[in-house]
């Protein structure tokens, strides 16, 4: 594919995802299934309540991140640029869009050394998709890159449903475990493998640790509909697969039960929209929670300024999550803590 075709692509993409025309219409994340158990005799001191933890080798402040959103046109260099601010400031990870555009043919990585530059100290994430992982002069170029850009992790997008749809896709995806365990031994950094909203179920999460992944982000149905992004580039308004998926809700609580037999690290992604929701996944089992689109509006109606007090507005609610059922750390605030709402009546 030509550079251009992709930067269209791209760009088509970013225009669809900056409203809500592609959420999912009917599947949500299930989060509303769940609610918090009140703790009326709290002991917890909320300002003595200390989020920051470990995301691979950095100390990051919220276990939260800015999901890898989309690369490859130079309104989104921009907007990972903008983002990478706004994220070093905040003290949580960044990931990029796909990197698709520098593996290919006189692709340059010189805008990933810049964001580099601007978020100095806090994990940034590469990210490429699943069809070019399997190409072994793609991963030859991308070890090169890590490299030279020093960045702290790779990200590998699973979106087979999203290739199926799409008009320039490629659902071609043999020997993808088999890809994935060569280009692990050939970097240096943690690879965590992401789906783009249709989620990872156990099994799936199973077979990509057993081949040396070290992180899951489930990224399930209920946020952005990235089959439902590639309908309405084909000018269609509905399919039965609009709503294809695993809710992440569902994704995360199995996936976690893993964490019994593998190290690694949870992150939960798909229509994490609120506090309450980062709150719910956390409780559920993840370590990490992540947002694309809703830092995606915030960038573009309140700008960078906007996104920092959003991301501190957002853990503030969640201190007070905390303090109400009782939790003062993080490792205290787990699956006890939270309760089927159907339990309730």
């Amino acid at each position: 594919m030509s550079d251009e075709n992709l930067s269209v692509r791209k760009k088509e993409h970013l225009d669809i995802c900056s409203d809500n025309r592609a959420m999912f219409k009917q599947k949500t994340n299930g989060f509303e299934n769940y609610d918090f158990i009140h703790c009326a005799d709290t002991e917890v001191i909320i300002d003595e309540i200390d989020l920051s933890t470990q995301f691979f080798n950095k100390k990051i402040s919220f276990p939260f991140f800015i999901s890898c959103m989309t690369g490859g046109t130079d309104k989104a260099d921009n907007i990972n640029l903008e983002l990478a601010f706004a994220a070093q400031q905040t003290g949580i990870p960044l990931g990029l869009g796909s990197i698709r555009y520098a593996i290919e043919d006189g692709g340059s990585f010189e805008n990933i050394v810049e964001i580099k530059k601007v978020a100095s100290t806090i994990p940034v994430l590469g990210n490429i998709g699943a069809a070019q992982i399997l190409s072994k002069k793609n991963q030859k170029k991308l070890v090169e890159i890590l490299s030279e850009t020093g960045l702290d992790a790779m990200v590998i997008h699973l979106n087979p449903l999203q290739e199926l749809l799409q008009k320039e896709g490629e659902p071609s995806f043999g020997e993808l475990l088999k890809s994935i365990e060569r280009f692990i031994k050939k970097i240096n950094v943690p690879l965590v493998v992401k789906e783009v909203g249709s989620g990872i179920s156990k099994q799936t999460a199973e077979r990509l640790l057993d081949a040396g992944v070290k992180g899951i982000d489930v990224a399930g149905a209920g946020g952005t509909s990235w089959a439902a992004v590639e309908l309405i580039r084909n000018k269609k308004d509905y399919s039965e697969f609009w709503d294809w998926g695993l809710p992440t809700s569902y994704c995360i609580r199995t996936v976690a039960e893993l964490k019994k037999k593998y190290k690694f690290t949870l992150i939960g992604s798909g229509g994490i929209n609120s506090p309450f929701d980062s709150a719910k996944a956390m409780a559920l089992g993840s370590d990490l929670t992540a947002s694309a689109r809703k830092i995606l509006h915030q960038l573009n109606q309140n700008g960078v300024e906007g996104v920092i007090d959003f991301i501190n507005d957002w853990f503030n609610d969640i201190k007070k999550i905390m303090f109400l059922t009782g939790s003062k750390s993080l490792k205290d605030f787990n699956k006890q803590k939270i309760i089927l709402k159907k339990e309730l009546h």
